[in-house]
């Protein structure tokens, strides 16, 4: 039985360091559609010479971004990557199996996260994530940030594996966590929370444990307990940030 035709659609900026791992990967796909934010380095040289369809479009958010890419694909069935991932050796054998029989409209795929200087575990818990769709039955969430893919319909499991060579260090990643928790204080600034001095107290420790517990971060060393303390301050400054908001509109 042969698999319907698949695009495979990559937004990208300055993504000099990672893109050609990221479209060597996805080779297989029929078409890839890379969709660029203005980048100032080879980011689109790279992208030209892996056969990719180039499109220059300003950035719009990282949803919105990601939408766009997916509304310029040619085919229904989208790979959907980041340009700081690629998929595993044997992930594109294990696509093409799932879409020759097309039991679902969206696929979960396990991410393995790459940790200041080591790689996270294999025996430590991998989110999975909707990168593989029906864009018929799919699209973006309207997040500001953590957007992910909404699927109208059901949803399977590939244990096709996603490599996320992420945050380049310590700097890096604290810098995304204010940056991250400034966007989502936009979105939910306006709501007031319940419990919100206890959650700023609390939270940054449950997400701690979580992270590193739950997660398995621990099997990582000293990489996965500063990657678990980093997430913990992101918690904090997300509640912080709207306390600090609603104190500062009580004020005459």
């Amino acid at each position: 039985m042969t698999r319907p035709a698949l695009s495979a659609v990559v937004t990208t900026f300055n993504s000099v360091q990672t893109l050609p791992a990221c479209l060597a990967s996805i080779a297989f796909c029929d078409q890839i559609v890379v969709l660029d934010s203005g980048s100032t380095d080879a980011t689109a040289d790279i992208a030209r010479t892996h056969g990719a369809r180039l499109i220059v479009e300003p950035f719009k958010g990282y949803s919105a971004q990601k939408q766009s890419s997916i509304d310029h694909a040619a085919h229904d069935w989208v790979m959907l990557l980041d340009s700081d991932e690629w998929l595993d050796a044997n992930a594109s054998q294990r696509i093409e199996q799932a879409l020759a029989s097309a039991q679902h409209v969206g696929y979960r795929l396990p991410r393995r996260e790459w940790l200041f200087w080591r790689w996270q575990s294999p025996s430590a818990r991998h989110n999975r994530y909707v990168r593989l769709f029906d864009r018929r039955h799919a699209r973006m969430s309207d997040h500001q940030v953590h957007e992910s893919v909404v699927v109208d319909g059901s949803v399977g499991d590939i244990d096709a594996l996603i490599w996320h060579r992420g945050d380049r260090d310590i700097t890096a990643k604290v810098s995304k966590a204010n940056l991250y928790s400034g966007l989502q204080l936009q979105a939910e600034s306006t709501r007031k929370k319940r419990w919100l001095r206890t959650r700023v107290v609390l939270y940054p420790v449950v997400a701690f444990l979580r992270y590193y517990l739950l997660r398995g971060h621990f099997r990582a060393g000293w990489a996965g307990f500063i990657a678990a303390r980093v997430h913990a301050f992101y918690a904090f400054l997300k509640y912080a940030k709207v306390l600090e908001a609603q104190r500062g509109r009580d004020q005459p």
